[in-house]
């Protein structure tokens, strides 16, 4: 065994021949860096699907809400806000909606009980409210202006009520709003940055007049501004809507939302690649602790060989090749396991994968260091044993 290949060929045979011991002391590698590649591809596929869903939408929507000085039980805008707020250079859009109290959306007949006690939000909403949240009709039409010239009492349910109510793509369906029935024209589309537009029914601003006895003034409004301007708009918005008067306004861009969670997702990121460094801390114990046991269960093959002639060093080069594979083989199954592990919860979640490639030999090298530093100590105990002494141990 005199040549590199040969002590090599001897370490890969002192694995294969204990199988389950091997997989045992590969655990510590293989759970380690899985943790390690399962968090960050996890968080970052997260991340990658939140990503994904504001370039779709739009870091740059506000939406700003009449504040209770506007009137004490129902607070509203003036009927002009929309165009105060489009008179701001930095603003690109803007939809007016009015939140209607008292009114019961009822889907059939025999679902009026349940949806008294659960009532569905009903809004007035004007033309261009899917153009400034940039959501596409699902089925049918949105809302115009023929509705309202033709005084047709028309409906659009959100993505969620849609679902909710059974409604069926291209079907004729008609909700009953109060003791008044309401033909649906369509469905909005799923609005991930404001979700209670998802279960609500919108009507024209006429409907509500008539039907249901409001003043028409919104209050609440959905604006779109110059993507670098979100924020100086959003704080504009409410001077331009009470002219420097005392009245309240609150705005909020709901992408910071989103925002935020992606910094939670870093934090548990952190917290996932702390634990995955102890699973290959504790790994490693189990590798030294492990291969020390190992030592003594082979003294009689040591002896054998050190009685032949095999120096202390090819003897202890063997126990840490040893130790080498275990790194290597640990590092590669926990890569893979971890990556199956990332594709799999993303296809269940609907995310876009993202995994950390340009990391995953770091993390390997981290595993094989670990588990060449725990071969040490069992690789020294083994190059010192003596013919005689291991006839002692065997």
């Amino acid at each position: 065994m005199s040549r590199t290949a040969d002590l090599v060929g001897v370490a890969w045979t002192g694995l294969t021949a204990r199988k389950v011991r091997t997989i045992l002391i590969m655990l510590g590698p293989i759970v380690g860096v899985a943790a390690m590649v399962g968090a960050v591809g996890l968080t970052e596929s997260a991340k990658g699907d939140l990503k994904q869903k504001l370039s779709q939408l739009g870091t740059n929507l506000i939406i700003a809400q009449a504040g209770g000085t506007f009137g004490s039980q129902n607070p509203t805008f003036p009927a002009d806000a929309v165009h105060r707020v489009k008179a701001l250079s930095s603003v690109t859009g803007a939809s007016a909606t009015t939140n209607l109290s008292e009114v019961i959306a009822v889907p059939t007949e025999g679902g009026s009980d349940f949806y008294q006690a659960f009532p569905v939000p009903v809004r007035a909403a004007d033309d261009d409210l899917p153009n400034v949240l940039e959501v596409p009709m699902r089925d049918g039409r949105w809302l115009n202006g023929a509705d309202t010239r033709l005084h047709t009492r028309s409906a659009v349910l959100g993505a969620g009520i849609a679902k909710q109510y059974g409604y069926l793509r291209g079907e004729n369906r008609t909700v009953r709003l109060n003791t008044v029935n309401y033909g649906v024209v369509g469905v909005l589309g799923s609005v991930a940055l404001d979700p209670d537009l998802d279960n609500a029914v919108f009507v024209t601003q006429w409907a509500a007049k008539h039907d249901f006895s409001t003043d028409g003034k919104p209050n609440q409004l959905y604006v779109r501004s110059k993507p670098k301007d979100t924020q100086a708009t959003a704080d504009a918005i409410p001077t331009a809507i009470n002219l420097g008067g005392p009245d309240q306004v609150s705005t909020k861009v709901p992408s910071d939302v989103l925002k935020a969670a992606s910094q939670a997702d870093k934090t548990l990121q952190q917290t996932a690649l702390f634990a995955g460094l102890l699973a290959l801390a504790v790994g490693g114990l189990g590798i030294a602790n492990v291969m020390s046991i190992s030592v003594i269960q082979r003294s009689s093959e040591i002896g054998i060989r050190r009685a032949v002639g095999h120096s202390r060093s090819k003897i202890g080069s063997q126990f840490l090749l040893e130790s080498l594979f275990v790194g290597v083989l640990g590092g590669i199954l926990g890569a893979v396991l971890g990556i199956g592990i990332v594709y799999l919860v993303s296809a269940f979640a609907d995310w876009v994968v993202v995994i950390a490639y340009q990391k995953i030999p770091i993390w390997m090298a981290l595993a094989l260091v670990v588990s060449i530093g725990a071969g040490l100590y069992p690789s020294i105990k083994a190059a010192r044993l003596e013919p005689l002494e291991t006839l002692r141990l065997g």
